[in-house]
């Protein structure tokens, strides 16, 4: 018989906030957990068209906006969350910066605007989802979106490499701060393409390199978050790569 701490965390009626998702691999998440029977709240912050359809198709979830790369307003948003919806079970930190730097041409501008939002925010959005979920004294589910590049160096793309690799280890610094009731847990997507115009040539390249033999999609991304958050806490503080098999090589 499974013990009553190591049950898992069924989703539904759960209140999960996803940032980031009024687009593509945010918005694939949200569309999935609503399906569960989630209570998704849909964060963005600047596309509130895509954010409004992505809550209409999640059977009119609560909307939020917010920039996350300032504290005050990560606050703002939770004490938001807390007078419309009064808990919050899980939290989904999507919300992220990708931009192409040589690395000559990288500013301090474009070092803090990567490492506020991809980094930073991941950090303060969990402390306030931390501390409800802990006051709540249920237990809670934390996931964080990392990257193919948290594992593999990319020339073109360094703070963006930095910042992701601070996700992986922010996910197990967390996971042994907030255990055993918080598990914290890391997906790390590859080529996940959107449109055909994601298909680059250096992407191409990366799809030929790939052991699947195919470039991934959003929802198999999904289903490494559905994992996590529906397993028991005796799984935390680690790093799942959907990714073909790419980190391989």
């Amino acid at each position: 018989m499974r013990p009553p701490e190591a049950a898992n965390f069924d989703l539904k009626d759960k209140v999960v906030l996803v940032t980031g998702s009024a687009k593509r691999i945010g918005r694939g998440i949200a569309l999935r957990l609503a399906q569960l029977g989630a209570r998704v709240v849909i964060h963005y912050g600047n596309s509130k068209e895509e954010a409004e359809q992505t809550a209409k198709e999640c059977g009119n979830a609560p909307l939020f906006q917010a920039d996350l790369t300032h504290v005050a307003e990560i606050e703002k948003l939770f004490t938001e969350i807390d007078a419309k919806l009064g808990r919050l079970d899980a939290l989904v930190n999507n919300a992220a910066v990708f931009k192409r730097h040589n690395v000559f041409d990288v500013t301090e501008a474009d070092w803090d605007k990567i490492h506020d939002t991809n980094l930073k925010a991941y950090f303060f959005c969990a402390q306030q989802s931390a501390r409800r979920m802990k006051a709540q004294g249920a237990g809670g589910r934390i996931v964080n979106i990392s990257s193919l590049g948290a594992l593999q160096p990319w020339a073109e793309h360094i703070p963006y490499n930095a910042s992701k690799a601070g996700v992986v280890m922010l996910t197990k610094a967390l996971a042994k701060a907030l255990a055993p009731q918080i598990t914290v847990n890391s997906v790390a997507p590859g080529l996940i393409p959107f449109e055909e115009r994601d298909l680059t040539q250096t992407n191409e390249g990366l799809v030929r390199n790939t052991p699947a033999a195919r470039a991934g999609h959003v929802d198999e991304v999904a289903d490494a978050v559905l994992f996590f958050l529906q397993a028991s806490n005796y799984i935390t503080g680690q790093v799942i790569a959907v990714d073909g098999g790419l980190s391989l090589r």
